[in-house]
């Protein structure tokens, strides 16, 4: 319990938490004060998403690149979880809005682009780093909101972010996304960060 206390701590993970839950809360409040519908509008739920990915990403590397890479013990199971809790968090979160008055849905909505979006982010916190990995995700999802495309099929892919829960391009774009990211996070962690970088943190 002490080596996750500690493990938590240098991810600036309460500090992320409070960050994520506190967005959640404040996106939830902007709809519920703003409109009368229940169901939250699309654009808002895939922007909430990706707040939420962005509030966690701090969390997927931590202050000495060198411990990163020890062989001391297995990293690979611990990353894994790390992502894993990070997906349920976002997902519970917004998913427990179903409950209220202002609902972030669809819930496979919700599952889809936690999933894609987290893996794209972690897959950026593997091969750019963790301080770069949330330029992607934010750009492209934001294109993806302003410019959504339902044809052809390309357009589909290029704005999954934005695409109904039953379309199977944007399905099959996330799952690759959450997939590769999830690989390559969990295999061979963030990658190091520059000597300036370093001595920022």
């Amino acid at each position: 319990m002490r080596w996750l206390s500690l493990y938590l701590r240098s991810r600036r993970a309460p500090m992320a938490l409070l960050l994520t839950g506190g967005c959640a809360v404040l996106m939830w409040s902007l709809w519920s004060l703003s409109s009368n519908a229940r169901l939250v509008g699309v654009q808002m739920v895939v922007l909430t998403v990706l707040l939420l990915v962005a509030g966690l990403t701090a969390t997927l590397g931590g202050p000495d690149d060198a411990l990163e890479a020890t062989a001391a013990f297995s990293w690979l199971p611990r990353r894994a979880a790390h992502l894993l809790a990070a997906f349920l968090i976002i997902v519970v979160l917004l998913l427990a809005t179903l409950l209220t008055g202002a609902r972030f849905g669809p819930a496979w909505l919700v599952v889809r682009d936690a999933a894609g979006l987290l893996g794209l982010t972690a897959l950026g916190a593997a091969t750019i780093g963790t301080a770069r990995a949330w330029f992607l995700p934010l750009g492209w999802t934001l294109a993806a909101i302003l410019f959504p495309q339902s044809e052809p099929a390309l357009a589909r892919i290029l704005t999954w972010q934005a695409q109904e829960p039953a379309s199977t391009a944007a399905n099959v774009t996330a799952g690759l996304f959450a997939l590769s990211g999830f690989v390559a996070y969990a295999v061979a962690g963030p990658a190091r960060s520059a000597p300036a970088e370093a001595a920022q943190h």
